[in-house]
């Protein structure tokens, strides 16, 4: 099953309430795939700064001092705001890499959630409408936001086989559907220096997409290349600082629904995802086509 919501908004007069419609959205999604649940969500930057999102088991003892630690190891001022599970550290983007290095070598159960100058990504075991709760999703603002509700059937529950999947800078990536040809395509990956922290075939898509943007491609171009590597049945909703971009494979046998207004583009894996929506009755409302790349960019 599985279920997917994308928000992504035209009018900056929405922004407050991206979070407010997101986890409306994602709250109807919540039969579709009630073991688990995540988002991501593409808020303010901050010139110069980057957002490193953290999740951790044991929150209390792996947050605890961290950001004196990480600015001690990089000589410069962080930032941490704990939510729940998770944690947001703002750093200097130069210093990324060296964040990412001390917090794997000194803390090696958290788990970096998703790196960017504007994506925050939250995601845990349980219930979607709690999951959002947790992390006050209704409370958030931003241009545009991709959540996803799961039904595990090839896999254990867990926080790390939650979506979304981030394996780029602001890149995110939720999925349904299976891919038939993950395991080759994740060696091939590594052999070209991705590195992969689940065996979700999710994560390996979003692999690919990021793959792809490194070699110059911009999303679109990169999910229309996707319909030649990949096999089997998925639906991809991916985000990008700039973007958002729907993909269904050739043969579309799982359900996905899209709106746009002036204001907005939507996507729910079923219209009910979407009737609560401003100006809904008035948006232009479509089932996405097969092997057809739907991308809006900023």
């Amino acid at each position: 099953m599985c279920g997917i919501v994308g928000l992504f908004l035209k009018d900056k007069s929405l922004e407050p309430k991206l979070g407010a419609l997101t986890s409306d959205m994602l709250g109807t999604m919540c039969d579709r795939g009630p073991d688990s649940a995540g988002f991501a969500i593409y808020g303010d930057s901050v010139s110069g700064k980057a957002k490193v999102t953290l999740q951790s088991p044991k929150p209390a003892s792996d947050f605890a001092a961290l950001g004196e630690e990480i600015s001690k190891g990089i000589g410069a001022d962080v930032s941490v705001t704990l939510k729940d599970t998770h944690a947001v550290v703002i750093v200097p983007e130069s210093k990324v890499d060296a964040v990412k290095a001390i917090i794997r070598a000194s803390r090696p159960t958290i788990r970096i959630m998703g790196v960017g100058t504007s994506i925050e990504i939250y995601k845990e075991v349980g219930y979607p409408t709690e999951v959002s709760k947790r992390f006050a999703l209704a409370e958030m603002s931003g241009s545009h936001a991709i959540g996803h509700t799961r039904m595990a059937t090839e896999s254990a529950v867990t926080t790390m086989g939650s979506h979304p999947f981030s394996t780029g800078f602001d890149q995110c990536l939720v999925h349904n559907g299976s891919l038939s040809n993950h395991n080759n395509l994740r060696r091939q990956l590594i052999h070209d220096g991705m590195t992969f922290e689940t065996q979700n075939d999710t994560e390996v898509g979003a692999a690919y997409i990021t793959w792809r943007m490194n070699q110059g491609m911009n999303l679109g171009e990169a999910l229309t290349k996707s319909l030649d590597d990949l096999d089997g049945f998925f639906t991809f909703v991916v985000g990008t600082k700039n973007g958002f971009g729907v993909l269904r494979d050739p043969i579309a046998c799982k359900p996905a629904v899209m709106a746009e207004t002036d204001k907005y583009v939507a996507f729910g894996s079923e219209y009910r995802a979407l009737v609560n929506l401003p100006g809904i009755e008035q948006a232009k409302v479509w089932e996405p086509e097969p092997a057809t790349v739907y991308f809006w960019e900023r």
